[in-house]
């Protein structure tokens, strides 16, 4: 017995050791990580260098190994050629004459935009170093959220428009609600033909347990200044005005997202396509949301012959707290994804 006391103090003790140790260990890395500069960083990768390797693996995987060195003996003497004609260039002091640039985005949007603030660094690279001969492609993946956070992004891709430089919003999946008021800022809409699209309306729905409450004799007091502060709860008892009132919000918020359609696309019938309803990319053409079918990938291949095609992708450092929560956001907003998917869109 008395051993069986000793060894459960040592375990104790143990135990305790080790959750110190832990401890430390945890406040040390916050503290470092506190005094971090919590800055991002910008990455820029050459696309079209990347396709031609690719390309010109997969042409020597089918090549003999004659063929491949009569190919290598070629490229050889092209690149001293090419080499040889930069050099007396400089001589001569001639510019040298660069193919325009395309500029390719990504923005993969959840519900509260949160990829916003990447995409505004990644904007303002984009211009502090464009042409008018330059353009941006957006690949674009949304199925809307905060119209806060959407009308945000619109206005960072605006920016490019204002600058005069051509934007191409490219929709693989899907463009909707907010992530169409995103494309339709776009110059061109190129969409792929089952992309989900449209969804011009707002929505908002809000559980209410007042009743839940009163049948627990629980009382919930909540005290405003303003009229309609508050319109619709969840713990109070909500009125018949408080809904009208609310209802009323969801027009006005509707008026302005179709305003701002109707500005950016001026043949659209607003009327037909501002139902709230969605369309696939070839119904979206003939009613011209979208003005061509394809996929992002052949917008590309089609570029990288006349264009150097550039990646720009702005990551932010993210503290190891971050991290954690954030995978477990993203993992809780899948799931209501999937499930307001199920609902609102057939399986193919």
């Amino acid at each position: 017995m008395e051993l069986l006391s000793q060894y459960g103090l040592f375990l104790a003790k143990v135990v305790t050791i080790v959750l110190a140790i832990g401890a430390l260990v945890v406040l040390t890395f916050g503290v470092t990580q506190r005094k971090r500069p919590r800055k991002g960083e910008l990455q820029v990768m050459n696309l079209g260098e990347q396709y031609r390797e690719m390309q010109n693996e997969m042409r020597d995987t089918c090549m003999s190994d004659a063929e491949r060195k009569l190919v290598a003996k070629r490229k050889k003497k092209e690149d001293k050629a090419a080499a040889k004609e930069e050099k007396l260039r400089a001589k001569r002091g001639d510019e040298k004459v660069l193919k325009p640039r395309l500029y390719v985005l990504d923005f993969n949007g959840s519900m509260d935009a949160g990829e916003v603030s990447a995409l505004r660094e990644e904007v303002s690279a984009v211009l502090a170093v464009a042409t008018p001969q330059d353009e941006v492609l957006l690949r674009l993946e949304s199925p809307g959220g905060v119209v806060h956070g959407y009308g945000l992004a619109a206005s960072q891709l605006q920016r490019l428009r204002d600058g005069g430089i051509r934007l191409t919003v490219a929709v693989d999946k899907v463009a909707a609600s907010g992530g169409y008021m995103m494309a339709c800022v776009a110059d061109r809409i190129v969409a792929a033909p089952f992309a989900i699209i449209g969804s011009i309306g707002v929505v908002a729905q809000i559980p209410n347990f007042n009743r839940l409450l009163k049948n627990n004799d629980i009382d919930v007091e909540l005290h405003t200044a303003g009229e309609y502060k508050r319109t619709l709860t969840l713990f109070g008892e909500n009125t018949e005005q408080g809904r009208e009132k609310f209802r009323e919000e969801l027009n006005v918020t509707h008026g302005l997202f179709k305003q701002f359609v109707k500005e950016m696309r001026p043949s659209l019938d607003i009327d037909k396509t501002a139902t709230g309803e969605h369309w696939f990319g070839t119904q979206a053409q003939t009613l011209g949301l979208v003005d061509a079918i394809g996929t992002s990938d052949d917008l590309l291949i089609q570029e990288i012959t006349t264009h150097e095609v550039l990646s720009v992708r702005y990551t932010r450092r993210k503290r190891l707290l971050d991290k954690i929560m954030g995978n477990a956001g993203e993992s809780a907003e899948r799931l209501l994804l999937r499930w307001w998917q199920r609902g609102s869109h057939p399986f193919v």
